[in-house]
């Protein structure tokens, strides 16, 4: 039941961290009002937490669960899809900054600064489909090494 358990949690919060990724883009834009700022903001916190949970869930999934460390460990998908999540989380962090910048100086961004942090959400969207790929190929035995 333990693994049922994390790997639901874990399914579930990798794609609630998806739709949040997805909000960001679709509410970041030209011509933002404060009030869409603190949303933004909001809504990116989120997406810190649920990167967080995702990390939790999984390794205790990679460690507690029905294949067990030795499994996930000896698998080159298992650390391709781990370099792609920490790969997203560092390309999340300019954004963060930039909307903490923003709200901060009580300024609306401008176009430019918003096509620059809108690139690198969608970078992030772009290497997202790379996780279920992994976790897919990794399922089957594939990379084990």
């Amino acid at each position: 039941m333990l693994d049922l358990t994390l790997a639901v949690v874990h399914h579930l919060t990798i794609f609630a961290l998806f739709g949040v990724l997805v909000a960001e883009l679709i509410l970041l834009r030209p011509g933002m009002t404060a009030g869409d700022l603190a949303k933004v903001g909001k809504i990116d916190l989120w997406y810190g937490i649920l990167a967080g949970l995702i990390l939790v869930f999984g390794f205790s999934r990679a460690v507690f669960a029905a294949k067990g460390w030795a499994y996930y460990s000896h698998n080159a998908f298992f650390w391709v899809k781990i370099g792609t999540f920490v790969l997203i989380g560092l390309l999340s962090v300019p954004p963060t900054i930039a909307y903490i910048r923003w709200r901060r100086a009580g300024v609306e961004p401008t176009a430019l600064q918003v096509a620059s942090v809108r690139r690198l959400l969608w970078w992030e969207t772009a290497l997202f489909a790379a996780l279920p790929a992994c976790a897919a190929a990794m399922a089957r035995g594939y990379g084990a090494f």
